[in-house]
């Protein structure tokens, strides 16, 4: 039972006082990991060590894992072409730095009546990054917002 060697032997099932005996010998903690097995598991160990060790195993996940940022960027149905290609420009930066752009086409008073220029100014953006990202939300409206989200990526779905 020397924990700090990595040796582990199973001494089969014995009884609280002996496993606390055991564990008390060794310097070390009962640790109960499996308590809806019949008879529970337990594991003599060190739990501190052990509390540690998970802690960073977890945050060595949590720094591989890989966060996707979302940026955004708005736009009107009479956005004009300068504005919107320096709208566009941003978003080719961002797609090439491997974030998501979502494009807002936001509607004001009646400019509601005509989703179909939103729509279009959203394809065009489309069209004009389509060598870098690829469509992951359509263009869909929403309330008075119409929302469509580009990934980065060559691929056509």
């Amino acid at each position: 039972m020397d924990e700090g060697e990595g040796k582990t032997s199973n001494v089969g099932i014995v009884s609280i006082d002996r496993a606390l005996e055991i564990a008390e010998e060794n310097n070390l903690d009962l640790v109960e990991v499996a308590p809806n097995a019949n008879p529970p598991v337990c594991k003599v160990m060190d739990f501190g060590k052990f509390q540690y060790e998970k802690q960073r195993r977890e945050r060595k996940a949590r720094k591989q894992q890989k966060n996707v940022e979302i940026k955004e960027f708005q736009l009107g149905p009479k956005t004009d072409e300068h504005h919107l290609g320096i709208k566009i420009r941003h978003a080719r930066k961002w797609l090439e730095d491997g974030m998501k752009v979502r494009v807002r086409v936001k509607f004001k008073g009646r400019e509601i009546t005509h989703p179909e220029i939103g729509r279009d100014r959203l394809d065009m953006i489309a069209g004009k990054l389509e060598d870098i990202a690829v469509i992951e939300q359509r263009p869909n409206l929403e309330g008075r917002n119409m929302l469509m989200i580009l990934a980065p990526g060559t691929e056509k779905k």
